[in-house]
């Protein structure tokens, strides 16, 4: 008996549209905390009729500390807390069947996007993957196809679809709501979003156990073009081994792997917020 390996990000869910749902000290983020805890207990409950009764969870938005506790059903291994090695998908490559990644959204600059932004939206107007537009689903995709872990359903708005279903198309998508403008979506309803997301993981898991899903691959090395949204931050990147500059707000860095391309990433971010707080008064 196998198991499956889910990440859930925030602003890809039902029912989220705006910052203050996004962060602990935002007014609305209870709501986010109900309703992280009812996609869980929903797809806990659809994996085990499926035949999956252990399923790991990865919290993969903010700080990391999103989803109760005390709300997650048995049979559920919560990845929870940041400065993990591989962020939303650490723990991949202790062996699963397959990923499944909840409550995506789309890349930093997609035009009329639901919180459009690729791993740090501080840090990152975009990112490039021998030359193609990188999300977060690719991105830990391929960290998960490096493994030899397949993704096979992906949940979110409307903006993802076509970048999955382009990169997997293999890949069960589930539609969550349609994105309206940057900050506002259509939701449907909140019972309508879980019923289509447990049809999704029974057709999802139909696949994987006919063969018909494999493992996201790139060819290497990757160049990998990270876009920095300020000047300052590729004024400190360049100073890090590998990483040439290419222009005022451009950095490149050639890895062997996608997981040496989301460690550079991770530093990158990292470095972008303390230059960011190195300014403030």
């Amino acid at each position: 008996m196998g198991r499956i390996y889910v990440s859930i990000d925030a602003e890809g869910l039902p029912g989220v549209f705006h910052p203050t749902q996004l962060v602990p000290d935002g007014k609305l983020f209870p709501e986010l905390r109900d309703v992280m805890a009812r996609v869980v207990r929903a797809l806990a409950e659809e994996l085990g009729r499926q035949g999956y009764p252990e399923v790991w969870v990865a919290d993969s938005h903010g700080f990391m500390g999103n989803i109760p506790y005390l709300e997650v059903p048995d049979g559920v291994y919560l990845v929870r807390g940041s400065l993990r090695s591989t962020s939303m998908v650490y723990g991949i490559d202790r062996g699963f069947d397959a990923a499944m990644f909840i409550g995506y959204h789309s890349a930093a600059a997609t035009p009329r996007s639901l919180a459009d932004h690729t791993y740090s939206g501080m840090a990152f107007y975009e990112i490039r993957l021998n030359g193609v537009r990188a999300s977060e689903f690719y991105i830990n995709g391929l960290v998960a196809g490096y493994y030899g872990v397949p993704v096979i359903l992906v949940a979110g708005d409307e903006k993802l679809r076509e970048d999955v279903l382009e990169k997997a198309p293999w890949a069960v998508y589930v539609t969550f709501k349609e994105s309206v403008s940057r900050f506002s979506a259509v939701m449907k309803p909140i019972g309508t979003a879980l019923a289509e997301l447990r049809e999704g993981i029974a057709e999802a898991v139909r696949r994987l156990r006919e063969g018909q899903v494999r493992p996201l691959n790139i060819g290497t090395p990757i160049t990998a073009e990270f876009h920095m949204r300020r000047s300052e931050y590729a004024d400190a990147a360049e100073d890090l081994p590998g990483v040439v500059r290419e222009g005022a707000y451009i950095v490149k860095y050639v890895a062997q792997n996608p997981v040496e391309v989301y460690k550079i990433m991770r530093i990158l971010a990292m470095l972008a917020a303390a230059v960011d707080a190195s300014y403030r008064a």
